[in-house]
């Protein structure tokens, strides 16, 4: 018996080193090398990944590509942005041309089982809406028979837009384009008479809109849309890294850490907020990074709650409601397991 454990034991800590070893030659290490991390982002939606004049990308996904830019380099800004198209974003990281998608991207079955991709949690709990002229007069999506309604290509968007229609035994006309920049467009221009996408980027897309307030947003949700980053399968470190990214500004709001605050914290004699901010124990070493990184996430970008607020909350153009993005403590879906 204790031969068979003493070679069971050598072969743990052979898998073990096998592991380090990977990790150490894997995607975190060519980051690392490199000196910047390349993010795919969407095209151009307020509150979650758009530039400013001057070529400055901002929003709530954009931050979690700071926010992995800091737990790696101490420094939120060594981060290339990559606009992709909804055609393009899936083709784009499997060959490599960036590290991960970061834009609003809905983790379904078939994306996580079919394309060789791995979703690393869920970074906004979102909903398929509509959004329609107010001289419409229309007040639900269920009178919407008969309607033709503008959405985007290459897009669980159009699968939901079916399914819906035939749930409830109405006709429409669907008029499809390549892009969200093309779809609102063709919305405003008076093509069709509803336009449906995810009611974030509802919100968002009605920016555009010559006179935002002729336009409301009609109350259904008619699907489950998780959105959130994705990386290639193949490893599982580089997944540990933008996993644990997102849940560590998910504990650190729930712990009450802040940008203001992290500094102070590190006296903090609480268990769980040492063990985030790296003044107990080794949780950096197990993802190739420094012990504080969780500690630098929230230093130079901030908590999950201060994100959102930010970019897409109270303190933005699109007053979302956190609603189901709230933490679990306080009636929401964002939960994050303890780092011990």
């Amino acid at each position: 018996m204790h031969k068979i454990f003493a070679a069971a034991l050598v072969a743990a800590v052979t898998t073990v080193c096998a592991g380090g070893a990977q990790a150490q030659t894997g995607l975190l290490a060519q980051i690392k090398a490199r000196g910047n991390l390349i993010c795919g982002v969407g095209p151009g939606l307020a509150g979650f990944g758009i530039p400013d004049a001057q070529g400055n990308w901002s929003g709530l996904d954009v931050d979690l590509c700071r926010a992995i830019s800091a737990a790696v380099f101490n420094d939120p800004s060594k981060v290339k942005y990559i606009p992709l198209s909804s055609k393009d974003r899936f083709t784009a990281l499997q060959s490599g041309e960036v590290d991960l998608l970061s834009r609003n991207t809905t983790w379904t079955m078939s994306r996580d089982t079919s394309l060789g991709l791995n979703f690393a949690g869920v970074n906004y709990y979102d909903g398929q809406g509509f959004l329609v002229r107010k001289k419409l007069g229309v007040d639900s999506a269920l009178k919407l028979a008969g309607a033709s309604v503008c959405t985007q290509q290459g897009t669980t968007t159009e699968l939901n837009l079916a399914d819906y229609f035939r749930a409830n035994n109405m006709k429409y006309e669907v008029v499809a384009f390549g892009t969200a920049d093309e779809t609102i467009k063709a919305y405003e221009s008076g093509r069709c008479d509803a336009f449906t996408t995810d009611a974030s980027g509802l919100y968002a897309e009605r920016l555009k809109l010559s006179v935002p307030a002729d336009h409301i947003v009609l109350p259904e949700i008619i699907s489950k849309e998780p959105l959130g980053p994705v990386v290639r399968h193949g490893d599982d470190n580089w997944l540990d890294v933008v996993k644990w990214t997102h849940n560590a500004m998910l504990n650190a709001e729930e712990l009450g850490i802040t940008k203001a605050n992290a500094d102070e914290m590190l006296k903090s004699d609480n268990p769980e907020i040492k063990r985030l901010v790296g003044t107990e124990g080794k949780f950096g070493e197990a993802i190739g990074l420094p012990n504080d990184w969780a500690y630098r996430i929230v230093k130079h970008v901030g908590n999950y709650g201060e994100s959102f607020e930010k970019n897409v909350g109270s303190n933005s153009l699109l007053k979302i409601a956190r609603g189901q993005n709230a933490l679990w403590t306080k009636g929401g879906l964002q939960y994050a397991p303890p780092i011990r």
